[in-house]
């Protein structure tokens, strides 16, 4: 895992100021990297890089960084694993290209490697996640890269005349030169998206590297732009024209291989390694295929609620007996989760209002009391049809997009007329009637967001409102203009012949790294705890796109091939039952304990005297949320999460 950091500026200075410098960055992300710091500087070209270790492989002083390949042109500082490095040993010596090896880190491997096939060559034949930044002594040259599908974070830019990069943007702003200017733009897709999509970030002139490019910076030049070496698109598209022709047995069986040998080579580590388990079909797939290749029992760890919409903690439970595993759970008291709010603007580094985040930093801490790794089961919804969404986008507008827009204007009013909770209770009354498909955690909250929607033109605009909090942030955000996003360049979409793949696309792209890995890694990392993620090995991907939809959505249920791997290890009857997702009840804190902290940040003479928002469309939100007749928790944890960063970074 670990963290790196680093800055650029193009005028000789004394190594002792360099160091001292990026020294001071590097100690801002100490979290990532608890057992050691390694700074290296070119004084003469202006360069520094540094390093934070959490010892995962080789765990030996052979595997400090910064690192220098064999044949000492290259430095390096990386963060995460490649997972291949063994392979990629034995290919080096093989085609005579190995160095006397110092130790036994992929680190190593990695330069090596690069020293040997250049660097996009090298790219596209490392099997991990990873950022990493990489100076070349002889071209002057700096180097970014990031994973395929994003699971590493990697920030950069130019700051006057200095380029700062690194993990965390906490240190890039231990730098003299930044300067914290928000850019009012990037707070707008913040409001949309609970995340700010990449290539933005909360400040102005620092981006996120998009997932699967790398970006050179070259003595003298600016204007570097990122060049992609893996793409997304390019996979989906060609995997839907090039079908995967054997029936669901072979499907199953060639999918189960490939996530076998993902999970296989995850399990590689010199330290405890264990995995998140909710009960859920992904997680449950992940610790299943672990738990056929260890020969002791996998350590697994899931937190409980003692709210039955919320609770997880049974079912995991339940997977846990059946697969033999070491189980430990937590249940976590609403105090204990409210408890962790304070230290989110602190974790998440720039606003970020997933509300998901609390307890996957309540699991983080409670996996790290006993592993140093843990596997999850991150991307199995996007890869396999797993959202809801898929499933509600296409059925609304075939069922409505024939009615006038007026008349669907006058069904959401009345989808409104009762609060989420009565709605709640009238599910329940009904539920033993309803087929498992129909049943939904919370229908409530998902029959008031279908209102928001249904007066869109095509069914894209139904995808966009789904993922969508605030409809039109910009005019929360006075003098703010909202940037085009891969979600609304219709040039950069991706040419797939179904609505639902072209939501799983978008999902991919945008709602997976921008959001949900970047919870994990910044949750786990707050509390130096490695997490890999084996559905997103990019050999599963790319096969996963091979796939027709009939083999991921099929009689109105998503991960159909995923649950028939799963279906080989855990009885069916014991995984059927409706999708939950990870989440605690912000919409009722709101009204109870959280409501005076949330009504001070959000005091309409407070937010006038910021000059941020708009204080009169989040008034009229608080007070309708308040009365219960609407439930708008997303939109407001939206902007506390905001306020509660600013009130810390300002």
């Amino acid at each position: 895992m670990c963290g790196l950091t680093g800055y650029w500026k193009a005028t000789s200075h004394s190594a002792e100021a360099a160091e001292a410098i990026v020294g001071a960055m590097a100690r801002q992300i100490t979290h990532r990297g608890p057992d050691d710091q390694g700074v290296w500087t070119d004084a003469d070209a202006g360069l520094a890089l540094a390093h934070r270790r959490l010892s995962i492989l080789d765990l030996s002083p052979q595997g400090h960084q910064p690192m220098s390949s064999h044949c000492g042109r290259y430095m390096i500082t990386f963060n995460g694993e490649v997972y291949n490095f063994s392979a990629l040993r034995d290919q080096l010596e093989q085609a005579g290209f190995a160095p006397a090896w110092r130790g036994h880190s992929d680190t190593e491997v990695m330069l090596a490697a690069i020293s040997a096939w250049g660097l996009e060559a090298a790219l596209k034949k490392f099997v991990g996640m990873f950022a990493f930044a990489l100076w070349d002594r002889e071209t002057l040259t700096l180097s970014l890269a990031r994973d395929r599908l994003g699971e590493k974070p990697l920030y950069y830019g130019w700051q006057g005349d200095t380029f700062l990069f690194g993990s965390e943007l906490k240190a890039l702003k231990a730098h003299p030169a930044f300067r914290a200017e928000i850019d009012r733009d990037a707070l707008t897709l913040f409001l949309r998206h609970n995340a700010i999509p990449a290539p933005y970030s909360i400040y102005q002139g620092i981006h996120k590297l998009p997932p699967g490019t790398f970006l050179q910076v070259h003595a003298g030049q600016k204007d570097a732009r990122p060049l992609a070496y893996w793409s997304a698109r390019s996979i989906a598209e060609a995997g839907q024209r090039s079908l995967f022709r054997g029936n669901d047995a072979e499907a199953a069986t060639e999918l189960e291989r490939l996530l076998s040998q993902a999970v296989g080579g995850q399990m590689v580590a010199d330290v405890p390694l264990g995995a998140f388990l909710s009960g859920g079909i992904d997680s449950t797939t992940i610790v299943a295929l672990m738990q056929a290749q260890s020969a002791r029992p996998v350590k697994t760890f899931t937190i409980g609620f003692n709210e039955a919409g919320y609770n997880e903690a049974e079912h995991a439970h339940a997977v846990a007996r059946h697969l033999g595993t070491e189980h430990t759970e937590l249940y976590v008291t609403p105090q204990d989760a409210m408890d962790v709010i304070p230290s989110l603007s602190s974790v998440y580094d720039e606003p970020f209002a997933d509300s998901s985040q609390i307890p996957t930093l309540l699991v983080s801490r409670l996996a790290r009391s006993h592993v140093t790794v843990s596997l999850s089961g991150d991307g199995g919804d996007e890869l396999f049809g797993g959202y809801n969404r898929y499933f509600w986008a296409r059925n609304l507008w075939r069922k409505l997009g024939w009615m006038p827009r007026p008349l669907r204007a006058a069904l959401a009013g009345v989808l409104t007329t009762l609060p989420p909770a009565a709605w709640n209770t009238s599910f329940q009354k009904l539920e033993r009637w309803l087929p498992a498909r129909l049943r939904y955690a919370n229908p409530g909250d998902k029959l008031h967001k279908a209102a928001e929607i249904l007066a869109v033109r095509s069914p894209e605009e139904i995808y966009l409102g789904l993922v969508s909090h605030w409809k039109n942030p910009a005019q929360l955000v006075p003098g703010s203009h909202e940037p085009v996003t891969l979600l609304t360049a219709t040039s950069q979409q991706a040419d797939l012949p179904d609505f639902e793949h072209r939501m799983m696309y978008l999902d991919t792209v945008t709602y997976l790294p921008d959001d949900i890995l970047a919870k994990v890694d910044r949750a786990a990392m707050a509390v130096s705890l490695e997490t890999r993620v084996p559905l997103l090995d990019h050999r599963v991907v790319e096969f996963a796109w091979t796939l027709p939809l009939d083999m991921k959505i099929r009689h109105g249920q998503g991960k159909w091939l995923l649950r028939q791997v799963l279906y080989r290890h855990v009885p069916q009857l014991l995984m059927d039952r409706p999708k939950m997702g990870f989440g605690v009840p912000i919409d009722v804190w709101l009204r109870g304990p959280l409501k005076a902290w949330a009504a001070a940040l959000i005091e309409p003479a407070r937010l006038t005297r910021e000059g941020v928002f708009d204080p009169v469309p989040i008034q009229r939100k608080w007070a309708e949320h308040q009365s219960g007749s609407r439930n708008w928790s997303y939109y407001l944890w939206d902007v506390l999460m905001f306020q509660t960063w600013r009130e810390n970074n300002a």
